[in-house]
């Protein structure tokens, strides 16, 4: 895990690179890379990187070459099978100097081209410089898990793995909120890549590859996932699905733990998930993993009781963070500055502080157990979905929106709680039910609603386009043989996954304190059996994750296997509320700050305020208001931090520099 960034002369008479530039880029990023710091520079390109020293400690300094010094790379994540790579590259005759995944890049894109980005098992965001034919390209894995970002400005490309370093770059480009980005981010949850919430910057969509050359652009677009078309797919019985994903996770979690230089723990919610990963964390290591958990002072969110349970079971050396709504609010303003986008619930602060735990136990990689509920479909939203489908076929029946009544449990504040309100929310556009979209449809309404906070000139501005709309018009074409699930599951991956869970709740919360994740249900071959699976071995009637339950029978405690799901949450509004709120709460919701951010309608956030911000943080807060403070308050630090003050000049010294040729 590192932080990576570049600039590239693209076109003729564009500036080259400067070196304090590229150190202001990787200084903005050393939070990424606390261990090493290195560039390379010549007159068309430069490229900064900040380590975070995982593999092959002695030899994995990046920039790092191929052996004539014509191919340059700077690379965030890690490639899994790169020790199997390695040796087919030998075969071939490659040259190595080092042990270092970060090698295998450079000899594998020589040997098969953009061919090479489909053959790594990984996790990455790789930035590749061809000195020899002046071309730079940008690569993303496939499911978004590292980031990069890019932006044209004078005739040069500037690319990083946050924002943050582009602004320090220069200070001439500008910096200035998008307002289609935030209103995808008030429909989806985040700006779908490429869109970001910062006019002029483009986020690179995952599994995509861009290549900068002769005053051109062009980029492969990402493969779509491979759902089985109707009565097609995965062939066996459930018994053989159980064996086959258990088989392809073992062998995941064991790659992830054992390809490191140094150790690796887990995080433990204390769901299935977690539990799982953990386990065969367990396993795969032979000894004592050690295991990290948020606890919440409120009861509410709190999940001490299964963490604990997990824990004994496996025998870890178990790590826990103690988190309330005070503690929350405190960190708020740096998860903003680190998430770079608004979030719409407070959920990233606490594994903040999670990440922060890690670090301060000496260690620098965990595994999680983000990926599981995209593949297997284990959110609320895929049962909902199902049952609206299901009452959509007889929309006069009784009985069939009873089912509604086992969905979300685990919310205080249910849609479901009272039946004629249920009926009428989800029985909305019942019609429509085989339209792509459908599935979603009850969270976009939801999220969209929230628009009557925006300002007149923010929905002037945004009324002229349909980001719904745009979304399901760019649907791959197998998007027509997919069954609705499947079709359900892609869109989570589009538009939450990477986006939001990945980013927010992922990369950028664990980066903040030089700590890498690990996704064992996100490697390659896991995600491709889970897709080829047959709905019914995921989604068994409502019975969610279904093959992912009965496979971590013995393997996990019963009690984890028996528990109503309860997605990971945290104290949202209360937060902010009462004694709870500090001093920037209210100047960031001043008149004179709303109106200066110009993304909201100062007297909707004044009203907000009043209904929400000054009751004590013992109050209920409702879905829609909890959702709308967080909003609100993130995008007002958002623009605090990244529009009204200037980027940091401060230029660290690197320990590797490597200056390229003249001409």
């Amino acid at each position: 895990m590192c932080g990576i960034a570049g600039i590239m002369a693209f076109h003729d008479g564009a500036r080259s690179p400067g070196r304090e530039e590229l150190l202001r880029m990787a200084a903005a990023l050393r939070h990424r890379g606390p261990d090493e710091l290195g560039f390379y520079r010549d007159p068309r390109a430069g490229l900064a990187h900040t380590r975070l020293s995982i593999i092959d400690l002695a030899g994995g300094k990046q920039p790092l070459a191929n052996e004539d010094g014509s191919l340059w790379v700077t690379f965030n994540g890690e490639i899994f099978n790169y020790v199997e790579l390695r040796e087919r590259l030998l075969a071939l005759g490659h040259r190595f100097k080092t042990r270092s995944d970060t090698e295998v890049i450079v000899h594998a894109y020589e040997e098969w081209g953009d061919g090479a980005f489909d053959r790594f098992n990984g996790q990455f965001a790789i930035g590749l410089w061809d000195s020899f034919r002046h071309a730079l390209v940008l690569a993303r894995d496939p499911l978004g898990v590292r980031p990069v970002y890019v932006c044209e400005h004078e005739g040069r490309v500037l690319f990083a793995s946050e924002v943050k370093a582009i602004f320090a770059a220069d200070r001439a480009i500008r910096r200035e909120i998008s307002r289609e980005g935030i209103d995808e981010t008030f429909t989806f949850w985040a700006a779908v890549p490429p869109r970001t919430v910062f006019t002029g910057i483009e986020e690179l969509p995952p599994g995509s590859v861009r290549t900068y050359a002769s005053g051109k652009s062009t980029t492969r677009p990402p493969a779509a996932p491979r759902f089985p078309r109707a009565r097609s797919g995965f062939g066996g019985t459930l018994e053989e699905a159980i064996a086959a994903v258990s088989d392809a996770l073992e062998k995941a979690t064991r790659l992830r733990m054992l390809r490191a230089d140094v150790p690796v723990g887990s995080y433990l919610s204390g769901g299935l998930d977690s539990s799982i990963v953990a386990a065969l964390g367990q396993r795969a290591m032979g000894g004592r993993i050690a295991t990290f958990s948020l606890r919440f002072e409120d009861a509410e969110y709190d999940e001490t009781s299964f963490q604990r349970l997990v824990a004994d079971h496996i025998g870890s050396n178990h790590h826990e963070v103690v988190v309330s709504a005070r503690d929350i609010a405190a960190v708020f303003p740096d998860v903003v500055v680190h998430t770079e986008r608004p979030i719409l619930r407070t959920a990233p602060a606490p594994l903040f502080l999670l990440s922060r735990l890690v670090r301060d136990a000496g260690m620098k990689v965990v595994l999680t157990g983000e990926g599981a509920d995209e593949m297997f479909a284990g959110y609320d939203l895929f049962r909902e979905a199902k049952v609206r489908r299901f009452w959509a076929r007889h929309p006069g029946s009784h009985l069939r929106p009873r089912l509604l009544e086992r969905l979300y449990p685990w919310l205080a504040r249910s849609p479901v709680a009272q039946q004629a309100v249920a009926r009428q929310f989800f029985g909305r556009d019942l019609e429509r039910h085989a339209e792509p979209g459908f599935g979603h449809q009850t969270r976009w309404q939801t999220t969209r609603a929230l628009r009557r906070l925006f300002s007149k000139e923010t929905l002037a501005e945004v009324e002229r386009r349909d980001p719904i709309g745009e979304l399901l018009a760019s649907l791959p074409p197998e998007h027509a043989h997919w069954t609705p699930l499947a079709l359900d599951q892609y869109l989570e991956l589009r538009t939450l996954l990477a986006p939001y869970i990945l980013s927010s709740q992922g990369d950028r919360m664990l980066m903040a304190h030089s700590v890498e994740g690990r996704f064992p249900f996100l490697d390659p071959d896991v995600a491709a059996l889970a897709h080829s699976l047959p709905d019914s071995y995921k989604l068994r009637v409502l019975d969610e994750k279904h093959v992912l339950k009965r496979l971590a029978r013995g393997l996990v405690p019963d009690a984890i296997l028996e528990r109503k799901k309860q997605p990971y949450r945290a104290p949202d509004a209360a937060s902010f509320a009462g004694r709870n709120a500090p001093s920037w709460v209210g100047e960031l919701l001043s008149e004179r700050a709303v109106r200066a951010a110009g993304v909201f309608d100062a007297g909707a956030v004044a009203r907000l305020r009043a209904k929400c911000l000054a009751h004590g943080e013992a109050a209920h807060f409702s879905n829609a208001d909890n959702m709308a403070v967080a909003g609100v308050l993130s995008t007002q630090l958002l623009h605090h931090h990244f529009v009204a003050e200037l980027p940091s000049d401060r230029v660290p010294s690197p320990a590797t520099v490597i200056e390229g040729p003249a001409s």
